[in-house]
């Protein structure tokens, strides 16, 4: 049986592995891959990585407030991320005369530092396993009564860690529920700004470069970490002193070569590696197309208007780039997942975990039958939900509905009011009724085309034609108060949100009889009604079943090391710096330039333009210490590390722990790596520290802050 599993890897993995991972992984720092990392390279040991009981590298990892990740690159807490998850820092501090996001920021001195009120960010003091704990008395209880002792378990488990102020556990399943982690937390709340390129280079390439290789992109900014006296967590205070950490990453600038190996320590968000072939094949062929359609429709019909009317392209370009975020995404993973034929490997592999052990059989047998009767639910929300959230005209409408409901309800009180009010606020700012108007008729067409029968609301059949659908909302938009054009109370929402919320019962009645909002009950409440309640029925029995199919994995396979599926805790991925050959006659190199920059330069583009100081130093060739071997700088590079959401911001160290880049986005064709790694197109994207400190030393002359850090040539 052995030597049969042996031939099956060697069909399903092939020789590629000579340069890469064979499964990728994001592993519990605790628990690392420790022997194939030196294999790969590593020099330095799994302990000098996460030690709880003195400094490690991870004393230098944080999360960055709640989603990114961070690193400590000085003994005075300097910090460093991506300026895309320090974007809302930026924009905060930026007024029309100090514009930071167009300018850049760069604090001459500590004393010239941005607070930033809310910012967190948590350091992991300890990792512990409590999976005894967390399952204990559970073993013969139905699904509904073993959650509920979870639960009460994993209080108890809380309540063992002595706690200081600043501190919290946290307990997070692994493994489908079948292994739990307790996380030791420590946050800190005095947050600084300190340094940040201009958008033209922590943005270069916007929209048009996202997910793509090659990449130009500055992506860094620079924060502190500030402590009271005692080097203790505290809110923000003209008193606080820079924070002392107990380790922060050497900054490398020697030159990277092709086979190098690195690893990324990090917070990713979300994968889903363990799926069953017939889970990925739905997504794959069903539910990924379906969402890509929809944004297809919303973004042509935003792009048609942008591009021929400059104030419709300034208020919708943060919005386009949102949408287009994740449609791109898909593309790239539909693509990845059949070329490297990921249903394919997955269904050989459950072959091979039968052929071990025939009681996976009946598992996978009814995992596919519940995943074959959901489907036609799991499209329907994907239809619903995408087609809802790109018609911004029904947004709107669903968050009024929201309000007539809780207002009805009596739940309506002046705070949640508020909260309403801000967000609708923040939807009305950037809002073209009209253009909107377009988008929403085209989708209702295509989801009235499209959808099954059983799935549409009476009488749905009439917003098939696009046409007659702009005629109808545009008639009905003009009064109504969903869309800012009609009045209440002598205001629209648009001018004057708090009039038109003034008089609850005044709104109630005119949202009643609002056709907008008559339009969106009928199609929300047939969605309720139709598939939302059976595709949660579905999915609690496959999550059971999931959890079944994943123990059985971890206990057949026995020559596979696993990991845990990502779930924004702290892990380690690990890999080789590499280029690619992602499509047939199209090969890639592994690190850009800066002469790259000056090739994809468009003056006064708002993707790529580039500042005249950039343009300068290049023309010159003032490069300092920061050129490589081929005489220029270099920007980007990438490597077979196993990265997704969450990651950015994450340090991408070399085989001696040192910071050699900044982790920031992946390579479209690999994209797939959320559910299938394969490591001959999974690329992950990292800003070169050579980069990052060219343009803090030669660019925004802040050399006060390289003489912080601990460079090593």
């Amino acid at each position: 049986m052995k030597r049969k599993h042996i031939l099956l890897s060697a069909v399903l993995f092939p020789a590629v592995m000579a340069f890469a991972q064979q499964y990728g992984g994001m592993w519990i720092p605790t628990e690392l891959n420790e022997k194939e990392m030196k294999d790969l390279g590593m020099k330095i040991s799994a302990k000098q990585i996460f030690d709880p009981s003195k400094p490690s590298i991870k004393d230098a990892v944080v999360q960055f407030n709640g989603g990114c990740t961070a690193e400590i690159i000085s003994p005075q807490g300097l910090l460093l991320t991506n300026h895309h998850c320090g974007f809302g820092q930026i924009q905060q501090h930026s007024t029309v005369k100090n514009d930071y996001l167009s300018d850049g920021f760069w604090a001459k001195d500590m004393n010239g530092e941005l607070p930033n009120p809310g910012v967190t960010v948590d350091f992991i003091a300890d990792i512990k396993e409590v999976t005894a704990q967390v399952l204990a008395g559970t073993q013969n209880l139905d699904d509904k009564a073993s959650q509920e002792l979870i639960d009460k378990n994993i209080e108890a488990v809380k309540a063992t860690f002595k706690l200081d102020p600043w501190q919290k556990v946290v307990v997070k399943p692994m493994y489908y529920g079948n292994k739990y982690y307790a996380y030791l937390i420590e946050t800190y709340k005095d947050i600084r700004l300190v340094g940040a390129p201009p958008q033209s280079i922590g943005k270069f390439g916007s929209d048009t470069d996202n997910w793509v290789w090659p990449r130009h992109t500055g992506d860094f900014s620079m924060f502190r970490i500030y402590a009271d006296k005692d080097n203790k967590p505290a809110e923000y205070s003209k008193d606080n002193i820079p924070y002392k950490p107990k380790y922060f990453l050497p900054v490398s600038i020697k030159d990277k070569q092709e086979n190098d190996f690195t690893f990324v320590f990090g917070f990713p968000g979300r994968t889903t590696e363990y799926l069953p072939a017939i889970a990925v094949e739905k997504v794959m062929n069903e539910t990924d197309p379906t969402m890509i359609a929809v944004r297809e429709v919303a973004l042509k019909t935003l792009d048609e208007k942008m591009r021929t009317d400059a104030e419709t392209h300034l208020k919708y370009a943060a919005k386009y780039a949102s949408v287009a975020n994740y449609w791109k995404k898909w593309i790239g993973e539909v693509e990845g997942l059949k070329k490297s034929d990921a249903v394919g490997k997955k269904k050989a592999y459950e072959q091979m975990l039968i052929t071990k052990n025939p009681k996976i059989k009946p598992t996978l047998e009814e995992l596919n039958r519940l995943y074959t009767e959901q489907a036609r639910f799991t499209l329907n929300k994907a239809f619903y939900s995408e087609t809802v959230r790109n018609a911004e005209t029904l947004t709107l409408a669903n968050y009024f509905y929201n309000y007539l409901q809780a207002a009805e309800a009596g739940k309506m009180d002046a705070k949640t009011a508020d909260n309403f009010k801000s967000r609708l606020a923040g939807i009305y700012q950037n809002y073209d009724g009209e253009l909107d108007a377009k988008v929403t008729a085209k989708l209702l067409a295509l989801y009235a085309n499209k959808t099954q029968q059983q799935f549409l609301p009476a009488g749905f059949d009439q917003y098939k034609n696009e046409n007659t659908n702009l005629s109808t909302i545009e008639k009905w938009s003009k009064n109504s108060v969903i869309t800012g054009r009609g009045t209440l109370n002598g205001a629209t929402t648009n001018s004057d949100i708090d009039k038109v919320f003034a008089d609850q019962n005044a709104l109630v009645k005119n949202l009643k009889s609002d056709p907008l909002m008559k339009l969106f009950t009928d199609f929300r409440q047939t969605y309720m009604k139709t598939t939302d309640a059976q595709f949660t029925d579905y999915q609690n029995q496959i999550d059971v079943l999931q959890k079944k199919y994943m123990a059985q994995q971890m206990e057949t396979d026995k020559d596979r090391v696993f990991f845990p599926d990502a779930n924004s805790t702290l892990r380690v991925t690990y890999g080789k710096v590499k280029g690619s050959e992602p499509r047939d006659a199209v090969s890639y190199g592994y690190q850009t330039h800066v002469a790259g920059i000056m090739e994809k330069y468009v003056p006064g583009d708002y993707e790529f333009d580039v500042p005249k100081k950039l343009i300068q130093l290049y023309n010159t060739k003032d490069y300092g210490i920061y050129k490589d071997k081929t005489g220029d700088v270099p920007v980007n590079f990438t490597a077979t590390n196993h990265t997704t959401g969450g990651n950015s911001g994450s340090p991408a160290l070399d085989a001696n722990g040192n910071l050699i880049g900044l982790n920031f986005d992946r390579q479209w064709e690999g994209t797939m790596s959320d559910i299938n790694f394969d490591p001959r197109f999974s690329r992950n994207i990292m800003v070169d520290t050579k980069y990052i400190l060219f343009i803090i030393d030669k660019y925004a002359d802040a050399k006060w802050l390289i003489k912080e850090m601990k460079i090593v040539k």
